[in-house]
């Protein structure tokens, strides 16, 4: 029968939604955005779609009784600057806003990353509160994570930012397959792997130092699980747009493929044990 199913995938749903307006990646989700969609005689059009979705992720929030978070005040306040702008601005501002987007926005939010970790407020705190009793607000572990996570994403931001720059300033390519895609696509994709994996890693060995558990923590391969297909993407992406040749492209999947293999029989994935 399918209607027993229904309520099971409604509250997954449901629960989704609150993982993700409880993380940090809901106040980073406009900027990437923003991001993708900019480009020449797009610099408007991309910062009213990073508004429009900082104002949804706010709402929705509300909606759930989840706390306004610094960073979609922050990102509310800069895109609809860059609305404005990309409305009164002259055609010479906007030419070069729009080349200039991408290292704008990265190093708009390193300088936030950065100034909340030196008036000691890690951004990433606001969201991790959302998920952890009130109780462990001020303990050392916590706090010390959320600076780490901070500090990782303040990195993965200036990276970007230097990046970004490299391929406008010196290749003169801001759509430079490398350097204005894969490569921050990279950076990104390992700072949430980080955020995904250090809380965690954290805690169990806290436990474990203070003999409360046994339980090992987490692998380190939990890392790299999102490498090998991404270096799989990265042979389709390379293969059909032609930024290099087929049997580059091949090559590439099938080294992420062997990857994916070596991974799983090196950190097999761990089971939950069922009652």
């Amino acid at each position: 029968m399918v209607e027993p199913d229904k309520p099971d995938a409604t509250v997954q749903k449901s629960t989704f939604i609150d993982g993700f307006l409880r993380s940090p990646f809901s106040g980073i989700a406009p900027w990437v955005l923003m991001a993708i969609v900019s480009g020449p005689g797009r610099f408007g059009q991309a910062a009213a779609a990073a508004l429009t979705l900082t104002l949804i992720v706010m709402w929705a929030g509300n909606r759930r009784g989840i706390k306004v978070h610094s960073l979609e005040v922050f990102g509310a306040v800069v895109f609809a600057v860059f609305v404005a702008l990309g409305i009164v601005g002259s055609p010479t501002l906007l030419s070069w806003l729009e080349l200039w987007a991408g290292e704008i926005t990265n190093g708009a939010l390193a300088a936030y990353a950065l100034t909340t970790i030196v008036i000691r407020r890690p951004f990433t705190i606001s969201y991790a509160r959302d998920t952890v009793d009130s109780e462990h607000w001020n303990s050392p572990l916590f706090v010390r994570v959320n600076y780490i996570l901070s500090a990782v994403w303040a990195g993965a931001f200036l990276i970007n930012t230097v990046v970004g720059s490299f391929g406008d300033a010196v290749l003169r390519d801001g759509d430079n397959f490398w350097t204005g895609w894969i490569v921050q696509l990279a950076v990104t994709l390992a700072a949430v792997a980080v955020t995904e994996f250090y809380p965690d890693y954290a805690r169990a060995k806290f436990l474990a130092a203070t003999g409360e558990s046994s339980d090992r923590p987490p692998s380190f391969g939990k890392l790299a699980e999102w490498l090998p297909g991404f270096v799989i993407g990265i042979g389709i992406a390379g293969w059909v747009s032609d930024s290099f040749s087929a049997g580059v492209g091949i090559a590439l999947i099938v080294v992420g493929m062997l990857a994916g293999a070596v991974m799983r029989k090196l950190f097999p994935e761990e089971k939950e044990e069922t009652t």
